[in-house]
């Protein structure tokens, strides 16, 4: 590799390495946040919480690495700009055709990740996480609950308390549950206890036990019952058919779909890479600054035409998926001109004009 390539792969690389660090970070906080409030709604388990996050991160991750890829592009090129290092280049014959081959060395392995993660990780991990919540919704066990221990069931659904489990938390002993609704208050306690599944909703059948119910106010409208066998029902669990569910199929699924769902979806995630490498070449003629200029200007234009262009994809999906746009016409719309719009941009940039009289 020559100096020069070596050089300007190795700025571009450690900027967009820096970038995406940040960007993960930020990414992180917002990611732990939905987790967090989908296990306070009861939709996730909380002891599932740190692999839903990390399989939430690789589901984020189509939309991250194009906006990591063009911030560090915009940087590391106007750093260039701004340490008069680009002058310099452009003196002795390096422009921006040059400068194509360290680019495209960063570049195309970080398209190719995205498809990847677009096309094959993405499916993948929404797939595994509804498995995931499917098979802990079955256990009370993966749900938080642990021996000697008063645990809220999600959703605010009640209070339980059990002396002891089983290995795979489906059997209980000495349980003791405490519930609220309209003004009532209803409490139970067994001395064994056995979950199970009905579909999306469950039951936490009790053996051997009492049953108080009665008003929270003080009022003496209370009633006792002894019962040999009593079922609890739990939060409803949801669930959705990993077969039939665009969004949890696999690409090579989709393919031969002809519902307009599962169109909107497989060009939903043919966009992220073909977005990424215009964004890529946008950001070169983006980044070009004058001397003693302020830089942050364009990455902020950067970063709104980002925002707009995803937003576009994410608006065009739902019109595919609505029927509201043809499947023939897909996201090229969108992705075409944007391409043409960034090799324009990138092969014109640096490009003299002609004086009026030379035209002449």
């Amino acid at each position: 590799m020559p100096k020069l390539d070596s050089y300007l792969f190795r700025e571009f690389a450690q900027t967009t390495f820096a970038a995406l660090v940040v960007l993960m970070i930020v990414s992180l906080g917002a990611v732990f946040a939905d987790v967090l409030g989908d296990i306070v709604r009861g939709r996730v388990p909380a002891g599932m919480m740190l692999a839903q996050l990390g399989l939430q991160v690789l589901n984020y991750l189509p939309l991250i690495l194009p906006l990591g890829l063009m911030l560090g592009l915009l940087l590391s090129v106007g750093r260039l700009y701004r340490d008069s290092e680009m002058p310099v280049l452009t003196s002795v014959g390096v422009g921006p055709r040059r400068m194509l081959r360290p680019l495209m060395m960063l570049v195309v392995p970080f398209v190719l990740m995205i498809g990847a993660c677009s096309l094959w990780l993405g499916p993948w991990a929404r797939q595994y996480s509804q498995q995931m919540i499917e098979v802990g919704q079955r256990s009370l066990l993966v749900a938080g609950l642990e021996a000697g221990r008063f645990v809220e069931l999600p959703g605010g659904g009640g209070v339980v308390y059990a002396n002891a489990m089983s290995n795979d938390g489906t059997r209980l002993g000495r349980v003791f549950i405490y519930r609220q609704d309209e003004g009532r208050m209803d409490v139970t306690s067994a001395r064994t206890g056995t979950l199970s599944v009905e579909g999306n909703t469950r039951y936490l059948t009790l053996d051997e036990g009492f049953r108080v119910e009665g008003p929270m106010d003080g009022g003496r409208d209370f009633r006792l019952m002894r019962y040999a066998a009593n079922e609890v029902r739990l939060p409803d669990a949801e669930s959705r058919d990993i077969d039939d569910d665009p969004e949890l199929m696999s690409t090579l699924a989709l393919l031969p779909d002809e519902r307009v769902e599962a169109r909107a979806q497989l060009h939903f995630r043919i966009a992220p890479p073909l977005l990424a490498l215009a964004f890529a070449l946008l950001a070169v003629p983006l980044a070009r600054s004058p001397p003693r200029q302020a830089r942050w200007g364009r990455i902020i234009l950067g970063l709104l035409a980002y925002v707009f262009g995803v937003n576009l994809m994410l608006v065009g999906t739902n019109g595919l998926a609505a029927g509201r746009l043809p499947s023939a016409l897909g996201l090229w719309w969108l992705l075409l001109p944007l391409l043409a719009l960034g090799l324009w941009m990138y092969f014109s940039d640096g490009r003299m004009r002609a004086s009026r009289r030379a035209v002449a």
